[in-house]
């Protein structure tokens, strides 16, 4: 396992081999650019490093932006270090930080901060104030600063035609099945079990309430979902609502998790759950026991679901 600092922290002087990103996702796309880092970094002796921005640049340079991310900071940063970095480094990204011009970066950060001999980047990558320099313009402070740049060209990252947008827009129709193979593994919800109103325990479906406090976290389409955790090192499967319960009358989003062959108390406990595939939408019944039976389809969909695991 590697470091995760905030770049400040960061002290060593080794030479490092650095890849520049928000990575939102580390989807297959990322891991490619990642896997040849760590690669690179071994062959010639350099520290791997993953230089990444939180909040996303968008949210601090667009104040009307709503965007959603795949990932919270912590999940994104477990998912990098788990590949194997030496060192993933989060900036925190303001509008002072944005004002640096494209030689003050590279001089501040890359050359003083983290003593950089070979930068790994897309063929597309964009940085500097208004970010107006380019991949050539890198390049050139190479030549100046004695590190190497290698690209990494369109027909690389457009034959895994895999990005974050498009993750994204699969989670928000519910397609759980083409986000998860673009991200090489399954999509995740990570929060807080809270008390809930009980009427999943009426239903003899008790229900883990999931509290997610980023409220920047995406948040998939309402509806029924096959889920897996682990909790106390054992994996628990399950099945997930996300939405208002109109059958009940409910006024708010809700995530509630119920837990396959589980009866322990998980409240204040901190859970990731991995959603796996979706059953169906989110639906108002005509009466409580429309809606059980309904629950009781959805469990066995789950159970032979999980059979083909």
């Amino acid at each position: 396992m590697g470091k995760v600092l905030p770049i400040e922290k960061y002290k060593s002087k080794a030479p490092t081999i650095v890849t520049i990103g928000t990575f939102d996702g580390v989807h297959v796309g990322h891991q490619k650019i990642i896997n040849r880092l760590i690669t690179l970094g071994k062959e010639e002796d350099f520290k791997s490093v993953i230089l990444t921005f939180f909040p996303h640049p968008r949210m601090v340079l667009q104040k009307d932006s709503n965007i959603k991310l795949i990932n919270t900071i912590d999940e994104r940063s477990d998912i990098l270090d788990a590949l194997g970095l030496d060192y993933l480094l989060i900036k925190e990204f303001t509008k002072d930080f944005s004002r640096l011009s494209a030689e003050e970066f590279v001089k501040q950060v890359l050359v003083d901060k983290l003593n950089t001999k070979k930068v790994i980047i897309g063929y597309d990558h964009r940085f500097g104030r208004n970010r107006n320099a380019d991949i050539n313009d890198l390049i050139k402070y190479g030549d100046v600063f004695g590190f190497n740049v290698e690209e990494i060209s369109a027909q690389d990252i457009n034959d895994v035609a895999v990005s974050s947008t498009k993750i994204r827009k699969a989670l928000s129709d519910g397609n759980i099945q083409k986000a998860n193979k673009y991200l090489g593994y399954p999509f995740m919800l990570t929060g807080t079990v809270v008390k809930g109103k009980g009427i999943g325990k009426d239903l003899d479906y008790p229900t883990a309430n999931i509290n997610i406090q980023e409220a920047y976290k995406l948040i998939p389409k309402q509806g029924s979902y096959v889920v897996r955790s682990t909790i106390d090192n054992k994996a628990v499967f399950g099945m997930m609502n996300i939405g208002m319960n109109p059958t009940v009358n409910g006024s708010s989003e809700s995530i509630e998790v119920h837990f396959f062959n589980f009866d322990e108390t998980i409240y204040g406990k901190n859970i990731q759950v991995d959603v796996l595939e979706r059953i169906r939408d989110e639906q108002k019944f005509q009466s409580i026991l429309e809606l059980k039976k309904q629950l009781e389809k959805d469990k066995q969909f789950s159970l032979n679901f999980i059979n083909t695991l």
